[in-house]
């Protein structure tokens, strides 16, 4: 692999300050090294002086950006001089042949960008209830997703890769979509790889999983009631992603998903239930809810931007 390499780890609190300090070891132990290392924080001048004072290696920036991912994100992106573009969050951990994993797939010209695996590290365990099918809730692999290296409409957040070339054709992350300290919102990185594909249409998005990061996911996250405030976060998330490049290209991924791998988990569930699994049907309805929350939310979302788009 030719050229530079920049990878971007986003910060917004302190609360995370160990995990972020492990996100940036576990780069420092690569066995393929990156040129530079940005850490981006996002609005936290407390944040930012300490990481300055303990990160001597890295390049520690303050977003100039909107508050929240994608403007973290962005900013990283100006800031950098990397012809590939890697992106770590600052709870998750890289296996140390990471880079090398990511990096291995750009030999190809046609591939715009790779990710890879991220393996939930739940504190203390996770739920009975929870399904695998909804690991995309705390951001993390699920069921559905390829099991071996595959192309894929886009890729997962905390753990991609972007040549820059794509993401400056593309004009960069959507301001309006990303993960901020106040909401729940995401798909900031579905929607550039779907523009990015609508622009560059004989390009692909390579899912490599043997790429693996572990992903810490936090007590506060692992409730029924932030499954529900996640799924509805969707919801809105992809109506805002219909809205920009189309409903038929935001719903495909998702259709096959709606139509096979979520009747598939409900039927096993259930048949788990009955096998003597009572945790298996408490799963089987949370599939159920989660699927009916996140597109009850989509549809209120779309009607809601219908009669904004008609008052106005």
């Amino acid at each position: 692999m030719n050229g530079t390499t920049s990878l971007i780890i986003c910060a917004y609190t302190e609360s995370r300050w160990q995990q972020l300090l492990c996100a940036a070891e576990s780069i420092r132990k690569q066995t393929s090294s990156v040129d530079e290392l940005l850490i981006v924080i996002d609005h936290n001048e407390e944040l930012r002086h300490r990481a300055e004072q303990a990160m001597s290696s890295a390049q520690v920036i303050a977003s100039s950006g909107p508050p929240g991912l994608s403007g973290a994100r962005n900013t990283g992106i100006a800031a950098s001089t990397g012809k590939i573009l890697l992106f770590l969050d600052d709870d998750a951990v890289a296996e140390p042949d990471w880079v090398s994993q990511l990096l291995a797939h750009y030999s190809d010209p046609h591939v715009l960008g790779v990710g890879g695996a991220a393996q939930p590290v739940w504190e203390p365990s996770a739920p009975r209830w929870w399904p695998a099918e909804f690991g995309w809730v705390v951001g993390c692999s699920y069921r559905g997703q390829p099991e071996t290296t595959a192309p894929v409409r886009n890729l997962m957040g905390c753990n991609m890769s972007l040549r820059r070339t794509v993401v400056q054709a593309v004009g960069g992350f959507d301001n309006v979509l990303g993960r901020g300290a106040n909401n729940a919102f995401g798909c900031e990185e579905t929607e550039l790889c779907i523009r990015a594909r609508q622009l560059i249409p004989y390009g692909k998005f390579i899912f490599e999983p043997k790429a693996v990061v572990h992903h810490s996911v936090p007590g506060s996250r692992s409730s029924w009631s932030y499954f529900r405030a996640r799924c509805r976060a969707e919801g809105v998330s992809k109506a805002r992603v219909a809205r920009t490049v189309g409903r038929s290209a935001a719903l495909s991924a998702e259709k096959v998903y709606m139509r096979r791998v979520l009747p598939a988990g409900i039927a096993r569930n259930i048949r788990d239930g009955f096998a003597g699994d009572m945790a298996a049907f408490a799963r089987a309805g949370a599939i159920a809810t989660g699927l009916s929350i996140t597109a009850c939310s989509f549809l209120g979302a779309k009607a809601a931007q219908a009669s904004r788009w008609t008052s106005a």
